[in-house]
């Protein structure tokens, strides 16, 4: 069985890095002969993990790669783990290529990164471009790292297979993470990554193009260059991607936009999302732009302003969703749409959530969940948790809770088998008042919005979640699946979470898990 040492961070006084200059890579190799075909609980201490009895070694090389361009040998760099062979990925992968993982490489990004060129908002050339079918696939183990501007496009067109294992995660990070100067308040430090797919969405670019058609589409926040998404083919595909870690990032790219963790644009049903956690973002955790999007096994921690982001009318499906926030930091651990010109503009968005365990403490002036833009949404089997004085429940208006007719319309919002342990349940806005909104919670089914929490461990329930009945959301459709309990986590409902994940100051996920500040280090 494969051995995984875990690292404790060591200061960078601690341990002299190879080098100092541009993003700190020295020495280039040889070249490579690799052929690829309610009451407040403090914050958890991470179980400290022992010192590894061996770091790694560089790499001799950078491995071929499909891609003409191919990986550029960058030296090496070092950190408390050891040191590591820097191979750069090309700015644009032109031919479908394989990272594999081999030890002592780590894989950079230099600035964007684009998966194949954008075929536009149609699979054939109707729209004038043609598709690239680039695929690029991440083998488990594979750390890649980035600095400032640096993000990862998948295109309309071209996939992503970035599948992990519970043993072996993906990992997509920082410099300094790799050179240890971290700590748990470090984010911020790149952009993070991006899928667009055809898939319908609203708020379109072009002044005259009708939501949910082929000629509606946006752009990725933040990005300067053109980087389209959208379309009118919900089952589309952008690949998938699963036991994947991205940390420390959200990089600001221009004027007040920034990435987030993740980022999906009209990505489609055809897409596999799962296991996928998001640490330390200065942005949102993970954002969805439209498309139609389903993922389960989510895990946030550290988010900076939201946890689940959901926008320009996306039709998003989320199943076992733990989400964390760092004392006095962040925002919402749900923003639901956002009030603008076009709430009434369709798709409209309708967006599903069972098991989620939300334990917020970002200060009274924000709420721990806000539904407003016309959004439809239904909340079942979770458990929301405030650790200061976070308000947990915000809808903005009367549409959100009371309307049933209109195009695309799901009907007002819903909750059955919530909990709230929040100081003040509700928080009031200008559309709505606190027994507006306590009024809607309380026609649901087993809510309970003066709920005592035992949770264990911040995110495993306890005797007192265990107890609430479980709301059948199976009726919802196909994709859920009736859970034993309510929450995102219980006993013998623990095993999705531990190992894959990293721990931090702010949560800890288990012995078996490794700390943020550390990068993973395995036999071979």
């Amino acid at each position: 069985m494969t051995t995984i040492h875990r690292s404790l961070v060591l200061g960078c006084s601690a341990l002299a890095l190879a080098s100092c200059g541009a993003d700190e890579i020295v020495s280039p190799g040889t070249g490579g002969n690799i052929t690829i075909n309610n009451p407040p609980a403090p914050a958890p201490t991470p179980t400290p993990t022992p010192t590894p009895t061996s770091t790694v070694t560089a790499a001799a090389g950078c491995p071929t790669i499909s891609d003409p361009q191919g990986l550029t040998d960058s030296g090496t760099i070092s950190g408390p783990t050891g040191e590591y062979r820097v191979c750069t990925m090309p700015a644009r992968f032109t031919a479908s290529s394989t990272l594999p993982y081999i030890k002592g490489v780590l894989y950079r990004m230099n600035g964007r990164v684009d998966v194949g060129t954008d075929g536009g908002p149609a699979a054939d050339t109707s729209d004038g471009a043609a598709d690239t079918n680039v695929q690029l696939t991440i083998q488990p183990g594979v750390i890649v790292f980035a600095r400032q501007a640096s993000f990862l496009n998948v295109n309309r067109g071209n996939t992503i297979r970035a599948n992990g294992t519970a043993q072996r995660p993906i990992i997509f990070t920082s410099t300094d993470n790799v050179q240890g100067i971290n700590d748990g308040s470090s984010s911020g430090q790149w952009g993070g990554v991006v899928l667009s797919g055809r898939a319908p969405v609203t708020d379109c670019i072009a002044a005259n193009a009708v939501g949910g058609t082929v000629n509606c589409q946006r752009q990725v926040e933040g990005v300067a260059d053109p980087a389209l998404f959208g379309g009118a083919t919900p089952t589309d595909s952008s690949g998938s991607m699963s036991y994947v870690q991205i940390r420390y990032s959200g990089f600001v790219l221009s004027g007040d936009s920034e990435l987030q963790s993740l980022t999906t644009g009209g990505v489609g049903s055809g897409t596999t999302l799962n296991h996928i956690m998001s640490y330390n973002s200065s942005d949102d955790g993970m954002e969805f732009f439209g498309g139609n999007v389903n993922a389960k096994y989510l895990v946030i921690v550290g988010a900076e302003d939201d946890g689940l982001d959901t926008d320009t009318g996306v039709k998003a499906n989320f199943q076992y969703v733990v989400a964390v926030q760092r004392p006095n930091t962040g925002d919402t651990m749900i923003e639901a749409d956002s009030d603008n010109a076009f709430n009434d503009a369709t798709p409209r968005q309708n967006t599903l959530l069972s098991n989620a365990t939300f334990v917020a403490s970002s200060g009274a002036g924000d709420q721990v969940v806000r539904i407003r833009g016309f959004a439809d949404y239904s909340i079942a089997n979770s458990v929301i948790v405030s650790r200061n004085d976070t308000p947990c429940l915000r809808v903005d208006g009367q549409e959100e809770l009371t309307r049933t007719t209109g195009p695309d319309e799901a009907g007002p919002v819903r909750f059955d088998s919530v909990v709230l342990a929040c100081t003040a349940p509700f928080r009031d806005s200008s559309g709505a008042t606190a027994a507006d909104i306590r009024a809607v919670f309380d026609a649901g089914s087993n809510n309970n919005s003066n709920f005592t929490q035992t949770l264990q461990m911040l995110f495993v329930n306890g005797s007192n979640e265990d107890a609430v009945p479980v709301y059948d959301v199976t009726q919802w459709g196909s994709f859920f699946e009736r859970p034993a309990h309510i929450g995102a986590a219980w006993n013998g409902n623990t095993q999705w979470i531990t190992g894959w994940t990293c721990n931090s100051s702010t949560v800890t996920f288990g012995d078996t898990s490794a700390n943020c500040t550390s990068l993973p280090i395995y036999d071979s």
